[in-house]
């Protein structure tokens, strides 16, 4: 008979591999602004994609995100229907890096003891671990009413983090930002989502 202890053991290592399997998810905060002027989805709830000239000149660089954002748009209960569309929508995205400005990383140079024991001033953080790159996404969606070309959804949504996976984070942002179409609550709000790794 196996012993109690090896039983427990056993018992607990299981576990722990299950809870690694269930780790693999990866949470993906976005600041998230809408405005609107519908009551509701037009009907047919139909659009077509309107192209810039920068993301018609960069066709290639710009398909992913186009994919992107047609997923999205239907996931919010709209259908593509190029020729009689009743919205027109303008998408777009940016991306940047940073070094984050947090208050437990000291400046970068400062007076101290120099290399030869003087008096000078010294590279602050030479021996000290440097901050991790902050990349910024933002994802941007705009609805015209194709008849009369008035803006009547606007949104956008915006991630910061440490993870360098565009393609994934530009279409979790796009959801975020279409998250309560047509009538998507007032003000700034965080929009939580999972994002499987």
């Amino acid at each position: 008979m196996t012993p109690l202890w090896l039983r427990r053991s056993f018992l607990c290592a299981s576990a722990a591999a299950l809870l690694s399997g269930c780790a693999s998810v990866r949470v993906v905060d976005s600041q998230v602004q809408s405005w609107s002027t519908l009551t509701a989805a037009s009907a047919p709830p139909t659009y077509r994609l309107e192209k810039l000239p920068s993301q018609q000149t960069a066709e290639k660089a710009f398909a992913p995100i186009e994919a992107l954002a047609h997923q999205s748009l239907q996931r919010a209960g709209l259908r593509r229907d190029d020729a009689g569309a009743r919205l027109v929508a303008q998408v777009g995205v940016r991306a940047s890096t940073a070094l984050p400005d947090w208050p437990h990383y000291p400046p970068m140079w400062g007076w101290g003891v120099g290399w030869n024991g003087r008096p000078g001033l010294r590279a602050g953080m030479m021996l000290r671990e440097m901050p991790p790159t902050l990349h910024r996404r933002e994802a941007s969606v705009v609805l015209r009413d194709a008849a009369t070309q008035q803006v009547v959804y606007e949104t956008s949504a915006l991630h910061e983090d440490v993870w360098t996976d565009d393609p994934a984070i530009f279409g979790v942002l796009f959801d975020a930002a279409l998250s309560g179409f047509p009538q998507p609550p007032a003000g700034p709000r965080l929009v939580r989502s999972v994002l499987p790794r």
